[in-house]
């Protein structure tokens, strides 16, 4: 009986590990410059060293490898995050986005070398918090989306692959026995990585780029007053200074349909993202406001309320992601900020 619990354990795993290369390599090749495709495919390395690693049959055959798959599983949960933040919040890679998934990988290796109980627990406990972080970004940027495709995976698939590492971390760290815990662990870790598979296999260019809107001419039509009404609520009536601007406020201002915005201003204005596309109208107002000696005296925290921001550090951080500056130092170079091309770096 053990025997055949074993078998069928080593099955469910190769079936996760093929699954898991397939997508990686599917989505990276379809992603390739980009950063979710550079996450993706870490994403998949570290998932498929996760799966040899957590399996006491694949770990016995390891031997001398085995140091090698452990240390690349130790950062599977925090490229799980970095491939949330990159996918659906559009976020650049870069040494902040970088640093949770390195200091994860070291805090691990510091429990695994030392072997101290309270660093491997603290380790868990980061994987813990990252995982919520990352169910929290699926879940606030929920509404701002405007990538439909994103908006059909986000709930049914991450936010399975962040309970999945809450709970493996919950197991571990309060040492939780279950019954055939390596056979339950190999059939969760089969059919996520066979849904991944099949989700970013069927949809990734929906997922990374523009929607294709119907090209009919009532579709057109109705396109092309959308986006008139839409035009005349930025720049003349500019709603994008109201604080706390929802896609369903715009909606009804311009009077159409939530589900029909979205696909314009992403299909036509090729924003991802309802923030962004806020964002870009209130940072062009912020750049000016800035370098304008008669604004001097201006405070940034007085600029930023004034363009729909909450509080300050929403709008620095929005800013240094646009120009690759915050907003005081573009008002320090004055009229050479403005012809400069900084680089973001988040």
């Amino acid at each position: 009986m053990l025997e055949s619990s074993v078998a069928y354990e080593l099955v469910l795993r190769g079936v996760a590990i093929g699954a898991l290369a397939t997508a990686a390599v599917g989505f990276w090749r379809v992603s390739a410059g980009k950063p979710v495709g550079f996450s993706a495919l870490m994403l998949g390395v570290s998932a498929i060293a996760h799966v040899l690693e957590n399996s006491r049959a694949f770990s016995a055959q390891l031997g001398a490898g085995y140091a090698a798959v452990n240390l690349i599983s130790l950062g599977a949960t925090g490229f799980v995050w970095l491939f949330v933040v990159t996918l659906f919040s559009d976020r650049r890679i870069g040494p902040r986005t970088l640093a949770p998934v390195v200091g994860l990988v070291a805090l691990g290796l510091t429990a695994f070398s030392s072997g101290m109980r309270p660093i491997w627990f603290i380790h868990k406990a980061c994987e813990a918090g990252l995982a919520l972080h990352a169910l929290s970004i699926v879940l606030r940027t929920w509404r701002g989306d405007l990538v439909e495709a994103r908006l059909r995976i986000r709930v049914p698939f991450v936010a399975i692959v962040a309970l999945y590492a809450l709970l493996m971390a919950g197991v571990q760290i309060f040492g939780l026995q279950l019954p055939a815990r390596d056979l339950i662990n190999a059939g969760a870790l089969a059919a996520l990585s066979l849904a991944g598979a099949v989700v970013f296999l069927r949809a990734p260019r929906e997922l990374l780029g523009a929607v294709k809107l119907p090209d009919t001419p009532t579709a057109e039509a109705v396109d092309r007053l959308t986006i008139d009404n839409l035009n005349r609520a930025m720049d003349v009536d500019e709603l994008w200074r109201s604080e706390g601007l929802t896609i369903g406020a715009l909606a009804d201002a311009i009077g159409v349909p939530e589900h029909r915005l979205r696909p314009v201003i992403n299909g036509h204005l090729g924003f991802r993202n309802f923030a962004a596309f806020i964002n870009a109208r209130r940072i062009e107002a912020a750049k000016r406001l800035l370098t304008d000696p008669a604004k001097g005296r201006v405070t940034v925290a007085a600029i930023a309320y004034d363009l729909g921001f909450g509080s300050l550090g929403p709008f620095n951080r929005a800013f240094k992601e646009a120009t690759g500056i915050t907003p005081s130092e573009y008002r320090r170079r004055g009229p050479q900020a403005a012809e400069g091309k900084a680089s973001p770096n988040s």
